[in-house]
């Protein structure tokens, strides 16, 4: 069998430039996906040619995310926002959901996923929630776990971990705040803020606060393991019919 395409969404460097971190590229390879990048592209017309192409999505990290496509104006600590990336994002994610293909949303992209899906974000986590909070912008390698999360026991994660409490890296002033419907929160921090969440009605859509495609431990390992098989299994079923 021909290995599973996967696409991978990109971020805006300049008004002419994209890119997508390498990290990003050597886990999908290391796990056995072939990576295909998505370019920023808001014509409509495009999306299920995308979603048709491609056998599963990671949505990648990135700036923030435009608060206006949740009923917000901006917070002042609203970092910078590529409007077009973020339109792109929404479309994709909601034809993806429609065509029930594997989804993996990672950081900034769990956050889109959320959003899309009809919930909403914390905009600034360190103004905007009311309890003291834990180093959500490590200042050590993004190889580096530098907190921890609880995991529920039974969930997607779980089942793929094999570990109810383990080690993330974190690079975030943002976070899911209200879970959309169909979703349900799988992880968190010991400060509560949201680390991973499932959808209740797809076959493998799962969103992680952290960035475990800078990790080498073995969760980070099995988790683009698990989504790979997903696609895989996806694709064959796709096939035949």
């Amino acid at each position: 069998m021909k290995k599973p395409i996967i696409g991978i969404t990109s971020s805006y460097v300049d008004d002419r430039t994209l890119q997508t971190s390498y990290d990003n590229i050597r886990s999908v390879l290391r796990a056995g996906g072939t990576p295909f990048v998505l370019p920023n592209v808001t014509n409509q017309d495009h999306m299920s040619n995308y979603v048709n192409t491609v056998d599963g999505i990671v949505v990648t990290g990135g700036g923030d995310i435009d608060p206006t496509l949740f009923g917000e104006e901006p917070h002042p600590n609203l970092g910078l926002i590529h409007p077009d990336r973020d339109v792109f994002e929404v479309d994709l994610l909601k034809e993806a959901m429609k065509q029930d293909k594997p989804i993996l949303a990672i950081c900034r992209g769990c956050q889109i996923l959320n959003i899309a899906a009809g919930g909403d974000m914390y905009q600034d986590i360190y103004t905007q929630m009311d309890h003291a909070l834990l180093q959500h912008t490590q200042r050590a390698p993004r190889s580096h776990g530098s907190h921890f999360i609880e995991v529920t026991e039974g969930s997607l994660l779980h089942s793929i971990s094999k570990q109810k409490k383990y080690k993330v890296n974190s690079f975030h002033h943002q976070t899911v705040r209200e879970m959309a419907p169909g979703f349900n929160v799988i992880a968190r921090s010991s400060d509560q803020v949201i680390e991973a969440f499932q959808s209740t009605k797809h076959t493998f859509v799962l969103g992680v606060q952290w960035h475990p495609e800078c990790m080498t431990d073995e969760p980070s390992v099995r988790l683009f393991k698990a989504f790979i098989e997903a696609c895989e299994k996806k694709k064959a079923i796709t096939n035949e019919t």
